[in-house]
């Protein structure tokens, strides 16, 4: 599977930005997909995940009610709305495949990773 997600870019605080995904390869619809962010000198860090066929989402506590990651299986390609932004979510933003959301929760052995897209928020 290869991932492009596109979508960053720069947005004041309060304000509203869209990710996208998209994957090609094997099938899509099979995986998992999950978001990460990471910023320098940090860790990379889980922000979301959903289930195959969508049938489960999860969040990280500091996105959790402004955050909604959905999935299009008819375009491979997996969203992550991001609204009432905060300067603290300025980090490069990574979206990945697992067979298992629950790696992707973990952030433990994951499949395939895409590209960073650069998410700035401004005060």
């Amino acid at each position: 599977v290869q991932l492009q997600a596109s979508g960053g870019g720069l947005v004041q605080a309060g304000g509203s930005l869209r990710l996208s995904c998209g994957a090609s390869g094997r099938s899509f619809s099979s995986y998992a997909m999950g978001w990460f962010r990471q910023t320098p000198g940090k860790e990379r860090e889980f922000v979301a995940a959903i289930s195959w066929r969508a049938s489960t989402t999860y969040y990280a506590d500091s996105v959790k009610g402004r955050f909604t990651i959905s999935r299009d299986d008819s375009k491979n390609t997996v969203y992550l709305q991001m609204n009432s932004l905060k300067p603290e979510d300025t980090a490069v933003y990574y979206c990945a495949a697992d067979t298992g959301v629950m790696n992707l929760v973990r952030g433990h052995h994951i499949d395939f990773w895409g590209q960073g897209t650069q998410v700035t928020v401004s005060s």
